[in-house]
């Protein structure tokens, strides 16, 4: 497809071009434009049907708009941004750069540039930012038959059209309506008599992310947002709330894997930015990981008398940090989901802890008998001894119901005092239990070898 368009451009066969993308879903046309260079990019934009053209640029990269933006006239830049929704819009302006979000600005309408501007002032994480102005709305004592010419008359604008909204003069939210209602209704029937008044709403300031929840509880296709007074100020879409449950789950992988979160993608990022995310959580971690060679070092008389005891910090310490991930990415996923609060916190440990013993006799039971039966009499390992098995399972059994109780209550802790519950997933624990492992290794060893 790509080596075909190239080809009719380079023949100035641009009717042909256009004839091919336009039977051509918008998602896919931004798709199939990260194959082109930037150069080709203007040509094949300005080829697009008008009808796609909007679609197709609120989809692509934020390099391939940024490309555009600065290809286009101030009537060209005009045209695009007034035919956007005014969400899709805001949404590009915070990832350009200042100089080409002034461009913007300047060549926008002063309505479009109030409306970009009034939602720009709320914080990044609310429902505010997320929101967008264009709904349909319409007082309760209009009929069903006038509801729908307003509709007529209006709904060209608007983001949706199916759930709409009943306000007073104050422009009070009181109720809503779908679509479905009105057209299964009475044409004489009023407004007020067929619609829902226990309306589920956000705030303008609540969390996008609690936002986010809201649709994944009820199932919604739009939900209102309101200010102090309850006046309705605009609407947030599904297609917004999957964008919000997906960037926040990229950022927390991002976090339990200790790299900063990064908005642009991995290929587009510049060598400096992804070493400036890794960098910090390395530094961290290497020097809280030197708490287990200091732990170490404290010991080494203990070792010195029993040098087999080495080979199995590895084993001890991958084991107790493997535990401990276990538990953590599982109170951080309920956490996330608002399935667990912090007055749970005593029901989580009784749960870990039955988990952690059953695990933990399990795996010292195997491990004692792994090491007499293989490691003592099949490899004649004399080293090997009873005690020495005994007090490697010992402490694996210790290990683990002590890592997986750390590992659930570290993330409940950390969104309690405000951080996020993500920081404190597999990197962070691991580090903990590391050192708290070995500290049990070596007070057991010490009491069950007298060394």
């Amino acid at each position: 497809m790509v080596e075909r368009i190239l080809y009719l451009i380079k023949e100035r066969k641009y009717v042909e071009v256009r004839r091919i993308l336009g039977n051509i879903n918008p998602m896919d046309i931004a798709t199939l434009f990260s194959e082109f260079s930037d150069n080709s990019l203007p040509i094949l934009f300005r080829i697009l049907p008008k009808n796609i053209a909007t679609d197709v640029f609120v989809n692509m990269s934020v390099q391939q708009q940024e490309t555009l933006i600065k290809s286009f006239s101030d009537f060209e830049l005009k045209i695009v941004f007034e035919d956007l929704y005014l969400d899709d819009a805001v949404d590009i302006i915070e990832e350009m750069p200042a100089n080409v979000v002034k461009r913007i600005l300047l060549n926008s309408s002063p309505q479009v540039r109030n409306q970009i501007n009034s939602i720009l002032q709320y914080p990044k994480d609310s429902a505010g930012s997320i929101m967008t102005i264009e709904y349909v709305s319409f007082r309760k004592n209009i009929t069903v038959s006038e509801a729908f010419e307003h509709i007529k008359k209006t709904g060209i604008d608007k983001e949706t059209i199916y759930t709409c909204y009943v306000t007073d003069s104050f422009k009070v939210l009181i109720g809503l309506v779908s679509a479905k209602t009105l057209l299964l209704s009475d044409r004489t029937a009023t407004v007020e008599s067929i619609m829902e008044t226990n309306v589920i709403y956000a705030n303008t300031l609540d969390d996008k992310e609690e936002v986010a929840r809201i649709f994944d509880k009820y199932d919604f296709l739009a939900l209102p947002v309101v200010d102090k007074e309850k006046r309705l100020v605009g609407i947030v879409t599904v297609d917004d709330a999957i964008d919000v449950i997906l960037e926040e789950n990229e950022e927390d992988i991002s976090k339990m894997a200790a790299i900063t979160p990064n908005e642009t993608p991995y290929l587009e990022s510049s060598v400096f930015s992804i070493w400036k995310a890794r960098i910090p959580w390395l530094l961290l971690l290497m020097v809280s990981a030197t708490v287990t060679g200091m732990i170490i070092s404290g010991y080494e008389t203990a070792l010195a008398k029993a040098v087999i005891l080495t080979t199995f910090i590895p084993m001890l310490m991958g084991t107790g940090g493997n535990s401990g991930s276990q538990a953590s990415v599982t109170v951080i996923r309920e956490l996330s989901l608002g399935d667990l609060r912090f007055s749970d916190i005593f029901k989580v440990l009784w749960k870990e802890f039955r988990v952690a013993s059953l695990c933990g006799m399990t795996l010292s039971l195997v491990e004692f008998l792994k090491l007499i039966l293989v490691d003592n009499l099949m490899l004649g390992n004399s080293a090997v001894t009873l005690s020495v098995s005994l007090a490697v399972s010992l402490t694996i059994f210790f290990t683990v119901l002590l890592a997986k109780l750390v590992g659930s209550s570290l993330p409940i802790f950390a969104q309690k005092i405000g951080f996020d519950p993500a920081v404190m997933a597999s990197p962070f624990i691991t580090t903990v239990v590391d050192a708290l492992s070995l500290v049990i290794f070596f007070a057991v060893a010490t009491s069950v070898l007298n060394i």
